[in-house]
């Protein structure tokens, strides 16, 4: 009898993030196959029973092809273990879950999709950044800085003058690099930015700059991500950014304007 396999999201790192369901089943796993990212506190979750492998692919040492991975946890399910792929963050995003689902598919073996908390919403509620804000942003796009072979290359120009909160996922170590992308598309040198390392966790590392000083930002530890935009002004109020007069003028005007709420 075949088994299951479960894409499991394992959130940013704190595992009191983790959701009820993606604690259970990891209790209760057979066998779990695990990326790099995934943090220590969670990994200590597993039963000393439970087969582990870690098939954890980082930027430069890619010693394990997605392949590989396929046909391991295809090879477990069909043994008839429960299997979890533990994924960082959300396996939906920027997680290679549509290869694996599509790999599931074609052998019949039975699977479920277990969301998590997306790097980009436990690192920005770690640095109490809103991600969208009326007066400033009304959209949020997820990006990577990595596209895949042939892949179609990002439209920075249209995504920058969308007025959009920009995340932009594994943004890698060359700033300059992406700053002078950023500004090319028509990004204001002075729009500020933040890069968090290792978000929710106690080794979490937050560095404040704006795109202009994106270059001379300090080397932060993976996994991390870059936030771009207005709406980071309102992180722990940074008096490099600081929030414009005129904002907080607008913010005082628009709540004393609002009819109360009987």
């Amino acid at each position: 009898m075949k088994g299951k396999v479960f894409l499991v999201g394992a959130g940013p790192g704190d595992p009191e993030l983790l959701t009820v369901k993606a604690l259970r089943l990891l209790q209760s796993a057979e066998a779990i196959l695990y990326d790099e990212l995934v943090s220590p506190q969670i990994l200590k979750l597993i039963p000393a029973t439970a087969q582990v492998h870690n098939v954890g692919k980082r930027c430069g040492e890619k010693r394990i092809q997605q392949e590989e991975i396929n046909f391991l946890m295809i090879a477990l399910a069909d043994s008839g273990l429960r299997v979890i792929r533990l994924k960082s963050g959300d396996p939906m995003i920027f997680g290679r879950a549509g290869e694996e689902i599509e790999a599931l598919r074609r052998v019949n073996v039975d699977y479920e999709i277990v969301p998590g908390i997306t790097a980009a919403f436990g690192a920005a509620a770690s640095v109490h950044i809103p991600l969208t804000h009326r007066l400033v942003s009304s959209a949020v796009v997820f990006l990577t800085a990595h596209q895949a072979a042939n892949s179609e290359a990002v439209d920075w120009e249209k995504l920058a003058g969308s007025g959009a909160t920009l995340v932009i996922y594994m943004p890698g170590h060359n700033h300059a690099h992406l700053a002078t992308k950023l500004q090319a598309a028509g990004l204001a040198g002075d729009t500020p930015a933040v890069i968090i390392s290792r978000a929710s966790t106690p080794h979490q590392q937050t560095f404040h700059t704006t795109i202009s000083q994106l270059q001379f930002s300090r080397r932060l530890a993976a996994p991390s991500l870059l936030i771009v935009g207005d709406v980071v002004r309102f992180a722990d109020r940074q008096p490099e950014i600081a929030i414009p007069a005129e904002l907080i003028s607008a913010l005082v005007t628009d709540s004393i304007s609002e009819e109360p709420v009987a």
